[in-house]
């Protein structure tokens, strides 16, 4: 593949290849050098997340001796349920973690926020764009003059979690730390004394602007796909006669310096022979030859954002594989979504932005967006269990890869390392009873939740081998964010609230575009979001504070947890009010955050509907995605794990406890912007 020399700007793709929603850009002038030390000064420590390992399934597994590594740690003391966010969603969790404090003082509520001055406009929680203002206009281009004396403004992407990361404190004081994989850090803070790295994790876009678009390619069409949106599916027609061809396009970034954006696409052809049974995919002067169920290697390409004539075109470096499903009776190809190339980095998804080239230059290619398992393709019928399942085992050793890299690298300081498997494919391939499967049949059901107990045993695993190599030179922690459950019944929040007369009108089908906010005094958006139409907040609030505020909370909160499913079981465990749950410490963190949040009881969750603002024709209903396990209900009910290499003295260690212990572990003080306290500590510190 050749070199493609000339890479966008990085401040200007933010302007070309973002969608506002999609929160889909790279951070913009990250500079820092890190400079490693040639003698080992500080002592190590190494935490090790497993996102969404469950206490429950773990204590299991551990008691009929599968996790043997893991039964050694709860044995010599070190073992805890971890207390989890409210509410346990993984943006919020993992911000706790990262800032040693609430919501309240990060910022991140929930995977989705809503902008109050626009109640039509929610966006991703990880990160905002921005629009850039003004701009040259050259024909059919348009392009930000950002110097002087046009100061146009380009697009800028913005970290949305507030609050100071617990590095920093290190940084400061010259101690190293490394992050792989690190969620809810996109685009990646800056190092302001050289002594923090780290690789971007949850929250990283595909090039496509979103969070994983695969896109599928289909002789016959999506005919057994379920059409619930997470990728593009285009229909092929192949030639009559032999060689049996067809040309497609490849659908890339887009190009915002027109003044009409549009994508980017890539024709490519597909040669199918028949008698080899085989098909030749020919793109960019690469031929890749794949047998009907085989996967290509990472496949490197070039997006070229057309500019105005005499200046040169600018170019976007992506990486995709390519997976032959099926070759006959109907050629069927999956493309994953386009990451953006590790060697040839354009959205600055590290910190210093040259660490991901250190990476690759050892490692080779490797994904690099946040969502990397693909659930989608599995939601909508594009992969069976079988084809998830070994794409998600890809990804694992992919990560297992990168795991022994950020080892045989690491001199001392603070490691951290992140493993998305055990919640990814949680939310795929869990199911903990013997109740009919949303999807699939009861052994179909068995036989996947035996494969994702064999990443738990890997997992063991690979702390087993961490331990062998730093178990008597480094603290160890392994953490996760939150449990899991099965998800057998939604709740229509949306619909409750307007069929009980807080959301208008009476024939309503999404908040976001068709509510009536002069009759609306609540709504619901995300995950575990409830908002009152507050005036002086919300863009048409109506709601005022005072005596009207606390009796609509007062009554919303009595009505949500008096609500019984058919069978007489309760739906929602119990509603949190925001203001006595979070300590504000961010000023608009208060306007952000939503009034109440929902706990929803184990095996419920918000519909698929609600996230978005819909509305569904029911209220309580059965959930009938493979998605069949979630986490975002009551904190309560999900906590996490905690497991160390020496005892916990906490009786209850929260995931906000782990920054300061580890700060404190340094000889310094705990920082007055953290809330958590040292689990190790003392019974007498505590």
């Amino acid at each position: 593949m050749k070199n493609f020399s000339r890479k966008v700007n990085r401040r200007q793709f933010l302007k070309e290849s973002t969608t506002l929603t999609a929160s889909a850009a790279g951070a913009a002038g990250l500079v820092g050098c890190f400079k490693r030390k040639e003698q080992s000064k500080f002592k190590k420590i190494i935490v090790i997340g497993f996102d969404g390992m469950d206490p429950v399934l773990t204590e299991r597994m551990i008691d009929a001796g599968e996790l043997p590594t893991l039964k050694k740690m709860r044995r010599q003391g070190g073992y805890r349920r971890l207390g989890t966010s409210i509410p346990p969603q993984s943006p919020v969790a993992w911000s706790n973690f990262i800032t040693g404090a609430g919501p309240g003082t990060h910022s991140i509520f929930d995977f989705l926020h809503r902008n109050p001055e626009d109640q039509y406009a929610p966006f991703f929680a990880f990160s905002e764009t921005i629009p850039g203002k003004g701009g040259w206009e050259v024909g059919d281009h348009k392009l930000p003059l950002t110097i002087w004396p046009f100061n146009n403004t380009a697009t800028e992407q913005k970290l949305q979690r507030k609050g100071v990361p617990f590095w920093d404190y290190l940084d400061k004081e010259g101690i190293e730390s490394t992050f792989y994989n690190l969620p809810s850090n996109y685009p990646p803070s800056k190092s302001k004394h050289g002594h923090h790295r780290c690789l971007a994790g949850l929250g990283t876009p595909d090039l496509l602007g979103g969070h994983g678009t695969y896109q599928h390619f289909a002789e016959d069409g999506p005919i057994r796909t379920k059409d619930v949106g997470g990728g593009l599916k285009k229909f092929i027609f192949f030639e009559e006669v032999p060689p049996h061809t067809v040309e497609a396009d490849l659908t890339g970034p887009s190009n915002s310096f027109l003044e009409k954006p549009k994508n980017v696409k890539i024709k490519f052809k597909i040669h199918r022979d028949l008698n080899a049974k085989a098909a030749v995919i020919d793109i960019q002067g690469q031929r890749i030859l794949l047998k009907e169920g085989q996967w290509s290697s990472w496949i490197q390409l070039d997006f070229a954002l057309k500019m105005p004539a005499l200046l040169p075109d600018e170019h976007l470096n992506g990486i995709c594989r390519f997976y032959l499903q099926e070759l006959t009776p109907n050629l069927r190809l999956y493309v994953t979504p386009l990451n953006t190339d590790p060697s040839n980095d354009s959205l600055a998804i590290t910190e210093p932005p040259e660490f991901i080239s250190e990476i690759s230059d050892k490692l080779g290619l490797f994904s690099t967006t946040g969502f990397q398992e693909d659930h989608k393709a599995l939601s909508t019928n594009v992969f069976t269990e079988t084809e998830f399942m070994a794409q998600a085992d890809y990804v694992l050793q992919e990560r297992l890869n990168l795991l022994q890299y950020s080892l045989d690298n690491y001199d001392d300081g603070v490691l951290f390392f992140y493993f998305s498997s055990t919640d990814l494919q949680s939310h795929m391939l869990w199911w903990d009873n013997d109740d009919k499967h949303p999807t699939r049949s009861s052994s179909d059901a068995r036989q996947c939740f035996k494969h994702l107990q064999g990443v738990y045993r890997k997992m063991d695993q690979v702390v087993s081998d961490i331990l062998k190599r730093y178990g008597d030179k480094a603290l160890v922690m392994v953490i996760s964010d939150h449990g899991f459950g099965d998800f057998k019944r939604q709740f229509g929040l949306n619909t409750w609230l307007r069929n009980n007369g807080y959301l208008y009108p009476a024939n309503c089908k999404n908040v976001m575009f068709g509510a009536d906010w002069d009759g609306t005094t609540a709504y619901g958006l995300g995950l575990n979001g409830l908002y009152l139409n507050m005036a002086g907040r919300e863009q048409h609030g109506i709601v005022k504070t005072g005596p009207q505020r606390e009796k609509l909370l007062q009554e919303l909160a009595v009505k949500l947890e008096a609500v019984r499913d058919v069978d007489g079981a309760k739906v929602i465990n119990k509603v949190y009010r925001a203001d006595q749950c979070y300590s504000y410490t961010e000023p608009r963190a208060k306007i952000m955050t939503p009034d109440l949040i929902i706990g929803y009881n184990r095996r419920y969750r918000y519909s698929w509907a609600t996230g978005m603002g819909g509305m569904d024709d029911e209220i309580i209903f059965d959930n009938d995605s493979a998605w069949s396990a979630d986490h975002c209900g009551d904190g309560a009910l999900m906590p996490g794990v905690l497991f160390c290499n020496r005892p916990v003295t906490s009786e209850y260690p929260r995931l906000i406890d782990i920054a300061p212990t580890i700060i404190n572990e340094y000889g310094l003080k705990t920082p007055s912007s953290m809330t958590g306290k040292n689990i190790f500590a003392k019974k007498s510190e505590a």
